[in-house]
């Protein structure tokens, strides 16, 4: 992990501050000489989920660089957790991979953009200074697209599509009212480990209590969305 100190460009205006997440050093620092040539300023930059998660609050850059596939989580968990924490965090995901479902928990996560790695060091700067101006990279419509996916009758959230068939089945348990100690004996696991597999839950999600949890498997049932997988025994 790699800190720089707060600057300012020679013309006496304020330097965008980036934060870089990619676990690959070779392309770290390909962005960072791409960026740094453009004038912005680097402000951090780490292959860690979880080193990220902590830096990218207290940095504040004006855009995070994320990108999807991580050793230790991807770059839309720490989205969704940094900006959990700072709803002001500009999220910009960039990745090699360019499939619906990341697309789509990009746009849950509250991300500004989702670009593929492919895109030219131009575009890439112009994304990036549309995005500390407070706009949006997505195309028109897919934002609402993809609530209005979540909100039809018997529509799939496709945050469930994150979580393994332990996970969904401890999440219908949850959503019965069990507590963890009532769900390691139901699963035969041992307490602790209902204890990870809960939290993994709530992160996926994005809740923070369990009875958050509980509410969305009732309000899947009640809005027409099929819960049956959610409640096997």
């Amino acid at each position: 992990m790699k800190l720089a100190s707060d600057q300012a460009a020679g013309d006496g205006t304020k330097r965008l501050r980036i934060f870089i997440l990619d676990d690959h050093e070779v392309v770290r620092r390909g962005l960072q000489d791409l960026l740094e040539g453009e004038g912005f300023e680097i402000v951090g930059q780490t292959g860690s989920a979880r080193e990220a998660t902590k830096l990218i609050p207290a940095l504040h850059p004006d855009v995070a660089v994320l990108d999807v596939r991580l050793p230790d989580g991807t770059g839309i968990e720490v989205c969704r957790d940094v900006r959990s924490i700072d709803p002001s965090l500009r999220c910009l995901i960039l990745t090699s991979y360019d499939d619906e479902r990341s697309l789509r928990s990009a746009v849950l996560a509250g991300a500004v953009g989702y670009v593929l790695k492919q895109i030219s060091g131009n575009d890439l700067v112009a994304a990036l200074r549309r995005a500390a101006a407070g706009e949006t990279l997505f195309d028109p419509g897919i934002e609402s697209r993809v609530v209005e996916g979540m909100t039809k009758p018997g529509a799939v959230d496709p945050r469930m599509e994150d979580l393994s068939p332990q996970e969904q089945r401890i999440l219908g348990l949850i959503g019965q009212g069990l507590t963890n100690k009532q769900i390691s004996e139901e699963m035969f696991l041992a307490e602790k480990t209902v204890k990870n597999y809960v939290s993994s839950v709530l992160a996926k999600l994005g809740f923070e209590r369990r009875t958050q949890a509980a509410v969305y498997v009732a309000k899947q049932g009640a809005d027409g969305a099929d819960p049956g997988h959610l409640h096997e025994h």
